[in-house]
C-alpha cells in the first residue's frame, strides 16, 4: 500500500522549491502537488498524457483548448493529452493535485 498526507506533501513541495512535486509514479498513473502563486503565469505546455486536475485550494481560471472555466476548491478539471491549457487570472494560490494517465513521461 502507498499512502500520503496532504498536509506532508505540502511540506515537501515547499521544500523542494519548485512548482510541482511529483509524489507517486507508477507505470499506468502519476501523481503530483501543483502549486501557482496569485498572479503567477502559469509556464507549462501540452503534455503526452491525460491528465485531470482536482483543485484543493484557491481561485482562478484555466484555459483547456481556447475554453476559459473558472476554478475554486472541488473542481475538477479533464485535460486531453497534447491539448494547449494553462492556469490563469490566479485571484488566491492555487493547490492542485494532479493525476497523469500514463505516467508523465517529462517530469517539470
Amino acid at each position: 500500500m502507498k499512502a500520503f498526507d496532504m498536509a506532508a506533501l505540502l511540506e515537501q513541495h515547499t521544500a523542494a522549491g519548485k512548482l510541482y512535486l511529483e509524489f507517486l509514479r507508477e507505470p499506468s498513473m502519476s501523481l503530483g502537488v501543483y502549486i501557482l502563486p496569485a498572479g503567477a503565469t502559469d509556464p507549462q505546455r501540452p503534455h503526452q498524457e491525460d491528465e485531470v486536475y482536482y483543485i484543493l485550494h484557491g481561485r482562478g481560471q484555466i484555459m483547456v483548448g481556447g475554453e476559459d472555466q473558472p476554478v475554486q476548491p472541488g473542481s475538477i478539471v479533464f485535460v486531453g493529452k497534447q491539448v494547449e491549457h494553462r492556469f490563469h487570472t490566479i485571484t488566491e494560490d492555487l493547490h492542485i493535485l494532479v493525476f497523469f494517465a500514463p505516467a508523465e513521461s517529462a517530469v517539470p
